[in-house]
């Protein structure tokens, strides 16, 4: 039998947006109290299913590995649980008695949420404990290539929901998937923000939607190692973030910057932790896999081993080949070494000094990944403070692996999968998208000072009297003479 995808699509986006707005009215009238205990089981049944989920994941994508995507798993629910589970977000937030303004956190209402194929699993789970806890209704728009796993996702979390009496449909999702169907839920007039999480061209459509959105755009990072950094670490530390689920984190590193004074020291510690540097002409066998004739990043090569990623390009390395690097020397947006490339691949470049480590960091951030994550390696304060001032990024992390800190599992950062990168990245917020970022803050404000306060006091302009003291006895020509006199007097003022 015949039908219109985009059709029933379309309708089953209006079914799921009319759903999710009566069971999101009931959330908005609940307490904090009542929405954290539904937030509480959901988290709880989502970790116990952390490894099944990855397993689903890691088969339907090729994505990764089951070990990794399981703590991500564990991360979206437990850590992210532990991160949001005090916060009050809705009702008072706060009483300023002092200044006399009433803080009121208001839900916002329908959430969509678009989920990528590189974090599906990790990704539904957090977006939905981020909107269920600030009092919002999440609908989402999976990704085609993971749409199984995310499905399963949104199944354990409504039958969670389901057992802890939540409102039924404050989780759902289109299962009939179509562009058109996912533009309905971006433009649908009670869709209250879009949550989105994906490629450049996705994120850009949910900013033109005519919604309010949070988007994230690609990550690119750079990782300066600068010559006081404990080498060993700084290797170790980026070699652990590229090969954590084999590199599909968008705050992973995607290029190292090194000063020459300590460049040779750097390539040595990285063979010794089994890294390979491609020859010129291995490099130019490889970058034929990294991107599409249409200049976007090949899919094929996303999430894949560096040993797998060799015998596609037909690179003979050793079986225990953790990253593959690539010795640059030039940034353009045709460089595919210079662009974001999530599996473990790496570009290298070696400077003078610091300065100019500094410009080449910007360089490759402005040719992708502007706004999002930068990595630095040192242990001269000062210049960390300086890439702090200068660096066009949100996140900019010191000493730590770029995937696992930019995401707040090695920092204090908060624990989040959506990283805003600010307006210079052209998304809403910088922010590691939490709760907050989902509710409406209305101030209730008393009146302090009234119109007369405001106006400045009138000011008359006199001059001073001469006061004169008369005898009872004296003449009226002598009055008139102390008259004028008087005049002559105030004349001179």
């Amino acid at each position: 039998m015949l039908y219109d995808k985009d059709l029933q699509s379309i309708q089953e986006a209006r079914i799921a947006i009319a759903t999710a707005k009566q069971a999101q009215e009931k959330l908005a009238e609940m307490t904090q109290e009542q929405l954290d205990k539904i937030v509480c089981h959901l988290a709880k049944k989502a970790s116990e299913n952390a490894t099944y989920l990855a397993e689903l994941a890691n088969k339907e994508t090729g994505f990764g590995n089951v070990q990794d995507k399981t703590l991500k798993n564990k991360f979206a629910s437990e850590s992210v649980y532990e991160n949001i589970k005090e916060l009050q977000t809705v009702g008072i937030l706060k009483d300023d008695k002092e200044n006399k303004v009433l803080h009121v956190g208001v839900p916002m209402g329908v959430i969509i949420g678009l989920v990528p194929s590189t974090n599906p699993t990790s990704t539904t789970i957090y977006k939905s404990l981020i909107s269920i806890k600030s009092g919002n209704a999440i609908v989402f728009s999976p990704h085609p290539g993971a749409k199984n796993a995310i499905l399963e996702t949104i199944k354990i979390l409504n039958q969670a929901a389901d057992e802890i009496g939540a409102p039924k449909g404050i989780i759902s999702s289109l299962t009939t998937l179509s562009g058109k169907g996912t533009e309905e839920l971006m433009k649908h007039r009670d869709t209250a923000l879009i949550l989105a999480t994906g490629g450049e061209a996705m994120v850009r459509a949910a900013y033109s939607s005519g919604n309010p959105a949070i988007g994230v755009g690609p990550g690119n990072g750079p990782a300066f190692i600068e010559r006081t950094a404990n080498i060993p670490k700084a290797v170790s530390d980026i070699i652990t973030s590229k090969t954590f689920d084999n590199g599909v984190i968008c705050a992973s590193e995607q290029s190292i910057v090194v000063e020459e004074i300590i460049a040779d020291k750097v390539i040595e510690e990285f063979k010794l932790k089994h890294a390979y540097f491609l020859s010129n002409d291995e490099s130019t066998k490889l970058a034929g896999y990294i991107l599409r004739a249409n200049g976007t990043m090949n899919p094929q090569i996303v999430g894949k081993t560096a040993v797998k990623l060799a015998e596609m390009a037909g690179i003979n390395v050793p079986n225990d080949t953790t990253v593959l690097i690539s010795s640059q020397t030039e940034v353009s947006k045709d460089n595919p070494y210079c662009r974001e490339k999530l599996c473990p691949i790496l570009a290298f470049f070696k400077e003078p000094g610091w300065m100019e480590a500094c410009s080449r960091s910007i360089e490759l951030l402005n040719v992708e990944g502007k706004g999002h994550t930068l990595c630095i390696h040192s242990q001269d304060e000062e210049v960390v403070k300086e890439f702090a001032l200068r660096k066009p990024v949100s996140r900019m992390l010191i000493n730590t692996p770029g995937a696992l800190g930019g995401i707040g599992a090695t920092t204090n950062l908060a624990p989040a999968l959506t990283l805003g990168c600010g307006a210079v990245g052209g998304s809403s917020t910088s922010d590691n998208v939490t709760p907050f970022n989902l509710v409406n803050i209305r101030k209730a404000a008393y009146g302090v000072r009234d119109l007369y306060d405001l106006r400045e006091p009138e000011i008359i302009d006199e001059k001073p009297s001469i006061p004169i003291q008369l005898d009872e006895d004296v003449s009226e020509s002598e009055i008139k003479e102390l008259i004028q006199m008087a005049i002559q007097k105030l004349s001179k003022l």
